[in-house]
């Protein structure tokens, strides 16, 4: 096992989570997983997304010395937690294909000396696969100098996990060649076949005796969760969701409410949120009908120049007038640290049910109630399982993929049980909390009975819209 390279005391943890992070306390579980860190053991942690998983990695590269590689899949990511963390005073550095030169050849020469200064490396796992930057890990380990490995988004490694990516798969280099370093697994969406796949891949059960698991329960009490039915011959979508922002609008408007948003400086039509599409061209047309609604909703997708999307994100991060809604497709908001956000929409069917409940997860990272409903429709079912069979039907990935999907429409198709129950069992959890209220289920089974019956078109209808081609080719810009 790796051994320490300077003694660490739970006072100093907790005195640098408040120096250099400028939070008083850890959440629960936190702690125990920096300690299980800093001792040098392998880490694999499971946790909702509003869990603080980047901390776990985070604070154990500022007190060890050396420095700490951490593979993620989504640049956005990296972006804002290397700026977040400069802005605190830590060395982090970005190494992808959007680094400019110059800073590539900056992070190079620093790994060149085997000593470098920078403590906090965000890499891609794309890269992770170059000889150039191996050779460069190489010389670090040499000199003692390679902290630990951090793996983010770790669920991307099996084939049987959502989004997952083959040079993913390439990361079993790490404890092949540093057999001693700490590696550390992070996800917020796996099930118990795919996190043994995580391991096997990464050849950590290879070594049980130095491995530290902590599986967190997926479940999120302040969601209130909901699916709300539709189809296309009765697509009411867009009045629908501006009648509840309304009536959102309306409560906060209520005294004694209104005197409780004015003391936190928030306006009263300022209800951030998120609303994910899965084409491009409906992040425009929607976000242009809501703003037509008088309703302040900005595009996101990854056709948009640079600095519009820089901008747009700037000022809904901090609530400007006129960005309160970011409609976007489904890799926004990976690693975005706003915790107020109140609603996440999703106007589509998304493609598997990880996707679902990690884009469901950005809502209420504060603690506070905040809504999720998916609008659902067995259209919208058919479309994408063709976008799922479109892609490569070779190997065990779309098997998976195709699975996830069929188990999110049984998701929304159930009437019979308690949503954050259904997550919980997919998710492999044994403990059922309770929901309080928290679902359309638990709050009133019979309208959502109703709802039910009244709002989905029939399968038969559907399957003979299918066979006469009727929704090929509706998602070409996605």
């Amino acid at each position: 096992m790796a051994t320490l390279q300077r003694t660490n005391s739970c006072t100093d943890i907790g005195f640098t989570l408040r120096r250099q992070f400028g939070k008083p306390d850890f959440r629960p579980h936190q702690r125990e997983i920096i300690e299980a860190a800093l001792a040098g053991f392998d880490i694999y942690v499971q946790a909702a997304t509003s869990f603080g998983k980047s901390l776990c990695f985070q604070l154990p590269a500022v007190i060890d010395t050396g420095i700490t590689v951490v593979v993620s899949p989504l640049l956005s990511l990296m972006i804002n937690q290397v700026e977040a963390l400069r802005a605190s005073g830590i060395d982090a550095s970005a190494l992808n294909s959007s680094t400019p030169y110059s800073e590539k050849e900056r992070i190079h020469r620093d790994l060149e000396t085997g000593h470098p200064l920078t403590r906090l490396l965000y890499v891609t796992p794309e890269l992770c696969s170059g000889s150039r930057f191996r050779e460069r890990l190489q010389k670090v380990h040499e000199q003692k100098e390679l902290a630990r490995v951090a793996i983010d988004e770790a669920h991307c490694i099996s084939e049987w996990g959502h989004d997952f990516r083959k040079d993913f798969q390439r990361l079993s280099w790490f404890r092949e060649t540093f057999p001693a370093v700490p590696i550390m697994c992070l996800t917020a969406t796996a099930n118990p076949r795919v996190r043994q796949d995580i391991l096997g891949v990464l050849r950590l059960d290879s070594t049980p005796e130095r491995m530290k698991t902590f599986l967190m329960s997926p479940s999120r009490a302040n969601l209130h969760i909901e699916i709300r039915y539709t189809k296309d011959g009765d697509d009411n979508r867009l009045s629908d969701f501006v009648a509840w922002l309304q009536s959102v609008y309306d409560r906060r408007r209520a005294e004694p409410r209104k005197e409780e948003l004015q003391q936190l400086g928030e306006r009263v039509e300022n209800v951030p949120g998120i609303i994910y599409t899965i084409s491009r061209d409906e992040c425009e047309t929607l976000s242009a009908a809501l703003r037509a609604q008088g309703i302040g909703a900005r595009p996101f997708h990854a056709k948009l120049p640079k600095d519009v999307k820089e901008d747009t994100l700037s000022r809904w991060i901090k609530n400007e007038q006129g960005y309160d809604i970011i409609v976007a497709t489904t890799a926004f908001g990976m690693g975005i640290d706003k915790n107020n956000v109140r609603f996440v929409v999703h106007w589509r069917l998304p493609k598997s049910f990880e996707g679902y409940y990690q884009e469901a997860g950005r809502a209420g990272r504060d603690g506070n109630a905040s809504y999720c409903f998916l609008y659902y429709s067995r259209e919208d079912l058919e479309r994408v399982t063709r976008m799922v069979k479109g892609d490569s039907k070779d190997g065990t990935s779309y098997q998976a993929r195709l699975r996830s999907l069929q188990a999110l429409a049984l998701y929304c198709e159930s009437i019979k049980s308690c949503r954050h129950a259904e997550i919980c069992k997919y998710f492999g959890e044994t403990e059922i909390p309770e929901c309080d209220f928290a679902c359309d289920f638990d709050k009133d089974a019979e309208d959502l009975e109703e709802r039910f019956r009244e709002g989905l078109a029939s399968e038969e209808w559907v399957s003979t819209q299918a066979m006469q081609g009727t929704y090929d080719g509706y998602y070409d810009d996605y």
